[in-house]
């Protein structure tokens, strides 16, 4: 039986449901603050995004969250050698204990992004549970961090010359070279480089969370809601690239804010006219249509 429950949602409102306009803007403004902070904390940014996505987490779902993890983290054996041995640790308590893992219906999900959700699913995509095993590690002692291998987040154990490979997703198996190798060659043909295994920082993880929450509501054009929340946050990270400014832009317009979505077309055109004369006119032309849709 899982312990933890997040706060229950009105029957009457499918998950998730966005917050009041008054909590998401207190929800950013921590989400800014703890992002441009000198030591961003992952499980508080990725606790945020979710009260971004999901009205009926509060701040008692938060601190119930950051519970949990504190729970899972004080049953991790104490000290139990080295890289190997911690990845094993966590492979036997998350994975095989408490089942945490994933699968291909999960990537339909978009409660799969949400650190939350993952907490009382157990279920999530590989960033997500890689998150959750990041958190647990770090708060029991265990040298762990993040890395971002193309197509699929694992964790590693250990410093590079001794480094062991997890994969949270297929429940903390931990991997052979050649498992990483195949992991990568799977995602895009070439093989594993050793530039790929650089550890992973908190907004590097929460970018690339980001990015796939904005590739689910891609795929759904009727969630340009959801779309936008998660290019605005990301817009929130002291470092985003000036195209998210366009793609804003564009929500807005699809979504009737016309003078808004052209306002923002016409900033992201002063923003690159120096170095793209050419992105710049196509920018003002389509804040001009936008303005045109008012009349």
């Amino acid at each position: 039986m899982n312990a933890y429950e997040p706060p229950r949602r009105p029957p009457y409102l499918p998950p998730p449901y966005p917050p009041s306009p008054g909590r998401s803007a207190e929800v950013r403004r921590r989400f800014a603050e703890e992002a441009r902070s000198e030591r961003p904390d992952l499980s508080a940014l990725c606790l945020l995004l979710g009260a971004e996505a999901d009205g009926s987490l509060d701040e008692a779902g938060i601190d119930a969250a950051e519970m949990e993890l504190d729970r899972l983290a004080g049953q991790v054996p104490y000290r139990p050698g080295g890289p190997r041995a911690w990845a094993e640790a966590l492979c036997r308590l998350l994975g095989e204990r408490y089942g945490f893992s994933g699968s291909a219906g999960d990537y339909d999900r978009l409660e799969s992004s949400l650190l939350h959700e993952v907490l009382r699913r157990r279920r999530g995509l590989p960033i997500l549970l890689s998150v959750v095993w990041l958190e647990v590690a770090r708060r029991a002692g265990a040298p762990v961090y993040g890395v971002a291998l193309p197509g699929h987040f694992v964790v590693g154990f250990g410093p590079a010359e001794e480094r062991v490979l997890a994969d949270p997703f297929d429940g903390g198996r931990v991997l052979t070279g050649t498992d990483a190798e195949l992991l990568v060659v799977g995602s895009t043909g070439a093989p594993l480089h050793p530039s790929m295994l650089v550890p992973t920082t908190p907004l590097q993880v929460v970018q690339r969370i980001l990015n796939n929450v904005r590739a689910w509501a891609a795929a759904r054009p009727e969630r340009s809601d959801v779309a936008l929340w998660a290019v605005e946050l990301a817009l929130l990270l002291p470092s985003h690239p000036a195209r998210l400014r366009y793609e804003r832009a564009q929500l807005l317009v699809r979504r009737g804010a016309y003078t808004e979505g052209a306002a923002e077309l016409e900033a992201y055109a002063e923003l690159v006219g120096v170095v793209d004369p050419e992105t710049e006119e196509r920018a003002r032309a389509e804040a001009r249509a936008a303005r045109s849709l008012l009349n």
